[in-house]
């Protein structure tokens, strides 16, 4: 919800770090949560959702994985 948030909320604090630069989250996991947990897995504890290989791309399969804060 936070990593749509920043890329949809433009009220959202880090907008302009996300969705203000043309990050976007793939349409499929967009709408559809379960989609995203397919694809992902659940977040292991201690880990973020990190956009990886490509930090300036989309929220998309082949480009997140789970990371901790010093990845």
């Amino acid at each position: 919800m936070n990593a749509k948030n920043r890329c949809y909320d433009s009220s959202n604090p880090a907008f302009a770090n996300y969705g203000g630069r043309g990050i976007a989250m793939c349409d499929e996991w967009r709408r559809d949560f379960a989609v995203f947990l397919k694809d992902m897995g659940t977040c292991p504890p201690k880990h973020t959702l990190d956009r990886w290989p490509n930090n300036d791309g989309n929220y998309e399969p082949g480009n997140c994985r789970w990371a901790t804060r010093t990845q």
